[in-house]
């Protein structure tokens, strides 16, 4: 009679062996027809690549990247990231991954707009300070009796805060250099 414990054992050792198995395929936008730019970005800069086994906590490839890049752990540029943080200030902020680039903001209702509010989005792409290096995206909904309904918000408004975003890493880097 076997012990009811070593099949459990044995599932538990064998499913992260299993895991650790996969292909690390990595599908192309073109395949489902999506324009997700911080994936082609990842895809351009080679880092969506399968880095293997992870042992002990400590990850050689990623390791290396981050020696051959400065030895940072950002894999964002630092002033575009300052800078979106000091763009998208005056919003609550709902979550930040410096390592992703990405920053999401709660909803925010202008005192002067009654019955709107706002949500951001923002992906800062790269290492390089570039304009096409930083991506926002503006949610805008508008209150109908006691609910929120999405409403489209104008273009433009992510065009600008990508151009204010852009505007205060310049003047980040020139502190910078100043100094």
């Amino acid at each position: 009679m076997t012990h009811p414990v070593r099949p459990i054992l044995l599932l538990g050792l064998a499913l992260p062996l299993m895991a650790a198995c996969s292909s690390g395929r990595f599908v192309s936008n073109e395949e489902y027809g999506t324009d997700n730019a911080r994936e082609l970005a990842l895809r351009q800069t080679g880092a969506a690549t399968n880095a293997g086994i992870v042992v002990f906590g400590v990850d050689r490839s990623r390791q290396a990247q981050e020696a051959a890049a400065g030895g940072s752990g950002m894999t964002v540029n630092a002033f575009l990231w300052r800078a979106t943080l000091d763009t998208l200030s005056f919003m609550p902020l709902a979550s930040a991954d410096p390592f992703g680039g990405v920053i999401i903001t709660d909803w925010y209702s202008p005192p002067q707009a009654e019955g709107e509010r706002f949500k951001a989005t923002a992906y800062v792409i790269g290492r390089q300070l570039r304009s096409d290096g930083v991506r926002v995206q503006v949610f805008r909904q508008i209150q109908r009796g006691n609910q929120w309904v999405d409403a489209p918000a104008s273009t433009a408004t992510n065009s600008e805060m990508e151009d204010r975003v852009l505007a205060r890493a310049r003047e980040l880097r020139s502190q910078s250099a100043g100094r």
